[in-house]
Parts: C-alpha cells; structure tokens; sequence
C-alpha cells in the first residue's frame, strides 16, 4: 500500500489535486482518508462552545484515530471513517466504510505537521496557493456550503486562519518531497505525481 499526504493552507485546491490524481488511476485502486473527518467529539460540549473551538490548531484533530485506521488499512482490514458536520461542529455519529486499496490519500491542512503521522507517508504533497486567492475559495466554500455569513468567515480567518496558517501549515513545506503551485492547474507537477505513484505501484 502506498500513502500519499497532500497538505496545504484552506483553499489552497487540494481537493482539485486529489481528484486529478483519482482520475489519473484505475478506478477502485485509490481510498481516501480527509482530515476533516477526524476533528475530535466534540458530544460533550455545547453548540455554543464548540463554535469557539480552533478548528485550525493541531489539537483539534484526532491525529490518533487517523495513525490508528491507516494502521488497519496496511493490515489489509477495512476501516470506519467518522462523518463530521461542519454545520453543527462535531461528528454525526454516521460512519463510512473504508476498504484498503493500493493508494491510500490522506489529505488536509494539517498532516504534514504531526510528525507520526507525516512518518507513514510515503509520498508528501505541499499544494500552494496564493493567500488572497485562498482566502476567496474559503469565502465561496463557506458561505454557500457550510451556512456562515460574511462577518463569520472574515473574523475567523483573521482571528485564527491566518495565524495558524503561518505558524502551524506553512512551515510544513520543508517536509514535502513535491510543491504543487496551485493558483492554476498544474499539469506537470501532476503528471510528476501520476509516474512516482506508477513507479511505486
């Protein structure tokens, strides 16, 4: 099994190099793992004190879990991945099904930067974006799929985003073994990818 981390900053357009990547292979032979799944259950407080939580620190993510499924997953075992609302900030108790498969994505804004986890990575992807443009693709997301409104979005990127960017997401570039500029598509650098994972595989 091959494991690949893609990390990089909100709206960077990881999800654009996953999908490229997916359309690259055969069909059935890559299963992904997003870290947006695994944020910690949060059951135990109120809605309104999970709205406080940072979503964006390191300590949000149950990086634990994540160690612990792609562990299974080499084993050759199936895993249940949770299922996170990002409209009620916590898991939906709902899980899905995952089976192992010969490429396995683990992708989210912070995998790079849990060095266990970062160890098991065979493959580690750093998708960059310019910040503006990020910030406009979290402003879209946001607003039309995840019910925030304008002021919302705006004081949590500049009360966290954009701190923990900096201190937590942006340093992680020196782990990548591949840079993807992101503010167009980059075929090249896919192209790179698609051949590293034939080579492995």
């Amino acid at each position: 099994m091959l494991i690949i981390g893609i990390a990089g900053g909100t709206g960077c357009g990881k999800t654009t190099v996953v999908n490229q990547i997916l359309k690259e292979l055969p069909e059935g032979e890559v299963g992904i793992l997003s870290q947006d799944s695994y944020y910690k259950d949060t059951s135990h407080l109120s809605y309104d004190e999970r709205v406080k939580i940072n979503f964006d620190h390191p300590r949000s993510i149950d990086f634990e879990l994540i160690e612990a499924h792609l562990k299974e997953l080499k084993k050759g075992n199936p895993i249940h991945q949770p299922v996170y609302s990002f409209v009620k900030h916590n898991r939906t108790g709902d899980t899905i099904l995952t089976h192992p498969r010969k490429v396995i994505i683990v992708e989210g804004i912070l995998v790079l930067s849990h060095p266990e986890l970062r160890d098991m990575f065979d493959i580690k992807i750093f998708v960059h974006a310019d910040s503006d443009e990020r910030l406009i693709r979290r402003l879209k997301r946001d607003i039309s799929e995840r019910g925030r409104d304008l002021d919302e979005v705006l004081n949590r990127y500049k009360s966290t985003l954009k701190p923990m960017h900096s201190q937590f997401i942006e340093p992680m570039k020196e782990y990548a073994d591949i840079i993807i500029p992101n503010n167009h598509y980059n075929t090249v650098a896919v192209d790179i990818v698609k051949t590293i994972i034939n080579d492995k595989l």
